[in-house]
C-alpha cells in the first residue's frame, strides 16, 4: 500500500476514534443518564488530565526505547479495550476513571501520530511541509465522518458511541503495526536532567513579563476550548423536551449540524497565511478571542427555529476561527519568540498550559458554575444564561489581553510568516 495512503489512513482513524464520542459525552451523561453538570465536569476534566503528563512520558519512551508505531498500536487497543466497559458504567465516579484510563491511552497518540508522520514521509524523501498536511486534513475528515456515524445510527444518547470508537481504536491498533518501523532515535542529550527530559525547563520562561503573560493567557483561553464540545450536543438535544422541538431535524440530527464547526475549521486553516501576513500574530490572537465571543453569543440565541437554527449555525462557522486562529498564531508566537534549545519544550509549555492546565479548570469550573447558579429546582437548564456567561468570560479575556500584550512584529515572525505563504 502507498505511504501516504496508509498515513492517511491512520490520521483519518486517529480522529475517527475520538469523534465518535467526544461532541456526543454530553448528551449522554447528562441528558440520557441524569447526571449532574459537575459530575460530567469531571469526568471531561480527564482529557486535559491526561494532556499534562502522558505526552511527555510516552514521547521519552518513544525516543529511547520502543518503536514509536508498536507503541502507538498499543495505546491504542488499550484505549478501545477499555471504552468497551463504558457500557457497563452506571455510576459517575467509576466513569471518571474510566474515561481516565482511556485518555491515558488516547491523548498520546495524537502526538504520536504526527511523529510517525514526519519520520516516515522524512525517511522516504518527502517534502513534509507539503505533504503533511493534506494528510493530516484527512483527520478533522474522519472526526466529521465519526459524529455523522453517531448521530445516524441514533447512538448519541447511548454508549454505543462508545463501542464505534472501540472497534476503530482497536482495528487502528492491529493497523498501526503494519506501519514502517520508526525505531527510537534517542535523541535525548547524554546528561541530561529530569526537568530538561520532561521538556520542564522551558518554565524558565515564566521569568520574561511578556512570555509570562502569554502563557497565561493561554491558560485562560484555553479554558473556553472545550467548553462548546462539552455542552453543545446537549444544549441542542435538549430542546426535544419542548413538544414545538420535538420533532425538529436540528434536534435530530444536532450532531451532524455541530460538524459544521470542524468543517469551518479545515477552511480556515487555508486562511491563515494571509490573515497573519495581513494583520499580524497579535491581532490574529485577537481575532480569535473575539472569534469566541461570538461562537457563544450566536449559541445564546440558538434554537430549533428558523432564526435560532441561522445563530446556531453562524456559531459553528466562527468557530474555525475561534480554535485554529490562536492555537496557530500561539505556536509560531512562541516558535519565534524563543531560543533554539528550549523551542520544542516551550511548544510543549504552550500546549501545556492551553489543552492541559487551561481545559482542566475550564471542565471543572464550568461543571460547579452551571449547577450553582444555572439549573433551577425542577431540573431545568438556563442554556441562554449559561451561554451568554461563557461570551461575556471570553470577551474580558479579549480587553484585558488587548489593553496588557504588548507586542510588535519582529524579523523572525515576519520571516516565519513569508515561510507559510510560500
Amino acid at each position: 500500500m502507498n505511504i501516504k495512503l496508509r498515513l492517511t489512513i491512520m490520521s483519518f482513524m486517529q480522529f475517527f476514534v475520538w469523534g465518535a464520542w467526544l461532541i456526543t459525552i454530553g448528551t449522554y451523561c447528562l441528558n440520557a443518564k441524569g447526571w449532574t453538570f459537575p459530575e460530567f465536569g469531571a469526568i471531561f476534566s480527564t482529557l486535559a488530565l491526561a494532556s499534562l503528563f502522558m505526552p511527555a512520558i510516552t514521547g521519552i519512551i518513544a525516543d529511547k526505547w520502543v518503536n514509536a508505531e508498536r507503541l502507538y498500536g498499543v495505546l491504542h487497543i488499550l484505549y478501545g479495550l477499555i471504552l468497551l466497559y463504558v457500557p457497563k458504567v452506571d455510576d459517575p465516579n467509576i466513569l471518571y476513571y474510566v474515561i481516565f484510563g482511556a485518555m491515558i491511552c488516547y491523548m498520546p497518540t495524537i502526538s504520536l501520530a504526527n511523529s510517525i508522520s514526519y519520520y516516515v514521509l522524512k525517511k522516504n524523501d518527502y517534502d513534509v511541509i507539503k505533504v503533511f498536511p493534506p494528510i493530516r486534513v484527512w483527520g478533522t475528515v474522519g472526526f466529521i465522518a465519526a459524529m455523522w456515524l453517531t448521530n445516524l445510527t441514533g447512538s448519541k444518547a447511548n454508549a454505543n458511541q462508545f463501542v464505534i470508537a472501540a472497534v476503530g481504536a482497536i482495528a487502528l491498533g492491529v493497523f498501526s503495526f503494519t506501519l514502517p518501523k520508526c525505531p527510537p532515535q534517542k535523541n535525548i542529550k547524554q546528561g541530561a536532567t529530569l526537568l530538561e527530559k520532561l521538556g520542564l525547563n522551558a518554565f524558565k520562561l515564566f521569568g520574561e513579563y511578556k512570555m509570562a503573560l502569554f502563557f497565561i493567557f493561554s491558560m485562560l483561553l484555553g479554558a473556553a476550548l472545550q467548553l462548546t464540545n462539552m455542552y453543545g450536543d446537549s444544549f441542542i438535544t435538549g430542546f426535544e423536551s419542548n413538544p414545538e422541538y420535538a420533532n425538529s431535524a436540528v434536534v435530530k440530527y444536532s450532531t451532524i449540524i455541530l460538524s459544521i464547526s470542524q468543517i469551518s475549521e479545515t477552511l480556515f486553516i487555508l486562511a491563515i497565511p494571509f490573515f497573519l501576513k495581513q494583520f499580524g500574530i497579535k491581532r490574529v490572537m485577537i481575532f480569535s478571542m473575539v472569534a469566541w465571543v461570538l461562537r457563544f453569543g450566536f449559541f445564546a440565541y440558538g434554537d430549533p427555529s428558523f432564526w435560532g437554527t441561522v445563530h446556531i449555525i453562524l456559531s459553528c462557522v466562527v468557530y474555525g476561527m475561534a480554535f485554529d486562529f490562536f492555537n496557530v498564531s500561539g505556536s509560531l508566537f512562541v516558535e519565534t519568540n524563543t531560543d533554539n534549545n528550549i523551542r520544542s519544550s516551550a511548544q510543549g509549555l504552550f500546549m501545556m498550559m492551553t489543552n492541559g492546565f487551561g481545559a482542566w479548570i475550564g471542565s471543572k469550573a464550568s461543571g460547579i458554575l452551571i449547577a450553582k447558579y444555572f439549573v433551577d429546582a425542577n431540573g431545568n437548564n438556563d442554556w441562554h444564561g449559561i451561554w451568554l456567561t461563557f461570551s461575556i468570560y471570553a470577551l474580558i479575556v479579549t480587553v484585558l489581553f488587548v489593553l496588557m500584550f504588548k507586542h510588535k512584529h519582529t524579523r523572525a515572525e515576519v520571516e516565519a510568516i513569508n515561510k507559510i505563504n510560500h
